[in-house]
């Protein structure tokens, strides 16, 4: 089959990055034409289109599915493509005209938008680990990037309702209200890898199969969404004053230094709270303020998912 018979379906968000992306549209679909003749190109209306789409895509034969727009964008993608048997699974590109893109740049895509398109449509496919979790209202997904437990989910809770800011303003109000409304630590059972048990009392805690999150913050500089291992992030209860001082060290990447910070690889986590759990998978919220977990299966899935990697010479 040559390049150009290839059958892709474009998942576009116009809405990703406070609806800047849209004005990628034209452009993208005329670069597009130089690659591949036969195209779908679908505008996402609205929370979980994309996740049917990207099902629909798989089920009516596509070979590659290519997500326009941020985490969020592609983690409803990721979850679209999951449902889908391991054979039917279109290979995954993406377009980070979102607002982080982190797992765009855990695979190695570049933010210029042509460039990551033609890498989306030429790129030899290479597999890389997804994870699964599940909890005690029976709900369960897939995640590509990040799963954060605590401070830094209801940060992103709040984030959500401050509309009126943008960029850094927007977060910093985020912190600022979560550390005066929620910095308490949750008391946690933890079983990892089915071995090691312990009790913790945590404030956050981040799984990670990418190293960023937040388009910014290092959580876990060596992590690699390639390397058949989950690396992870605990803070324990600190002082406010602590918890400012630790925010920079993790945009760094430098917070594994600390003595207060936890730090380690896994492939499988049991956990069971004594208290509510708010939970973000890629940026999107799992379990809110109405509805917190309080248990969680977590597994790695490696190998999972085909990306666009590195074109060949001469693609």
């Amino acid at each position: 089959m040559s390049q150009r018979d290839l059958r892709v379906a474009f998942i576009f968000n116009p809405t990703a990055n406070g609806g800047r992306a849209r004005r990628w549209l034209e452009p993208l679909q005329r670069f597009a034409r130089e690659y591949v003749t036969e195209g779908a190109w679908w505008l996402t209306e609205g929370p979980g289109h994309a996740r049917d789409l990207a099902r629909q895509a798989a089920a009516e034969g596509f070979h590659r599915v290519v997500a326009f727009g941020g985490d969020g964008t592609v983690h409803e993608v990721v979850n679209g493509l999951m449902v889908a048997p391991e054979e039917q699974r279109p290979v995954l590109g993406i377009v980070p005209i979102g607002a982080g893109n982190d797992f765009a740049y855990a695979v190695g895509f570049l933010p210029d938008p042509r460039e990551a398109l033609r890498r989306s449509l030429v790129g030899t496919p290479q597999r890389v680990d997804l994870g699964h979790v599940r909890d005690d209202l029976g709900r369960e997904a897939y995640w590509d990037n990040t799963l954060g437990i605590g401070f830094d989910a209801v940060v992103n809770l709040r984030a959500r309702k401050l509309r009126f800011l943008k960029g850094f303003w927007r977060y910093l109000v985020a912190v600022l209200q979560t550390l005066w409304f929620h910095h308490h630590a949750v008391s946690m059972h933890l079983v990892w890898d089915e071995n090691h048990e312990e009790e913790r009392s945590i404030l956050m805690l981040v799984l990670c199969n990418g190293p960023r999150e937040g388009g910014a913050f290092l959580v876990a500089p060596e992590a690699r969404p390639d390397d058949r291992v989950f690396h992870y992030a605990s803070i324990p209860q600190v002082t406010r004053l602590e918890m400012l001082y630790l925010i920079p060290k993790v945009m760094r990447g430098t917070h594994g230094t600390d003595r207060r910070v936890t730090m380690g690889a896994f492939r499988t986590l049991r956990l069971r709270a004594r208290g509510p759990l708010y939970i973000h998978l890629d940026g999107e919220v799992f379990a809110d303020f109405q509805q917190p977990s309080r248990e969680l299966d977590v597994r790695l899935l490696p190998q999972a998912l085909q990306v666009a990697g590195e074109p060949s010479d001469g693609a």
